[in-house]
């Protein structure tokens, strides 16, 4: 893959293709931030990235903020959605979790804190054009 990427994935299939694709750059030590409105399919592309790693028991960590998954690498999937403000993440060490170099790790709703982003990682804005269309961007900062 060759960045900034922009590609419309008409279906969830050619979602999850472009998600087992994107999986195939990814390494440990690098951040995904994801950037799209309710329902665009954030959980549903991060999600699949992780499938296609050897865990397809992914959840949501809206409530939870963080969840943990094992496969060929530790993966931590953050949810800023309910978070207020950024002191509540560092309550939960998320500076711990951004300096673990044998994780990856997925950020949705990034948007919404990007002073505590790191300066290099993946970013993927996905847009809804209909019902089942999606334009995903993908850069790699």
């Amino acid at each position: 893959m060759k960045f900034p990427l922009k590609i419309v994935a008409a279906d969830e299939t050619e979602t999850i293709d472009l998600a087992k694709k994107f999986s195939g750059v990814l390494k440990p030590g690098n951040t995904v931030a994801l950037i799209g409105d309710l329902g665009t399919g954030k959980t549903f592309f991060t999600k699949n990235v992780i499938a296609a790693f050897g865990n397809s028991e992914v959840s949501s960590p809206t409530f939870a903020i963080v969840n943990v998954y094992e496969t060929k690498f530790k993966i931590y999937h953050f949810d800023f959605y309910r978070i207020k403000k950024v002191g509540e993440l560092y309550d939960i060490g998320f500076d711990d979790y951004l300096a673990d170099s044998d994780a990856i790790t997925f950020i949705e709703w990034a948007d919404l804190f990007p002073e505590i982003l790191p300066e290099h990682r993946f970013e993927i804005k996905i847009n809804s054009i209909d019902e089942t269309k999606r334009e995903f961007i993908i850069e790699s900062l």
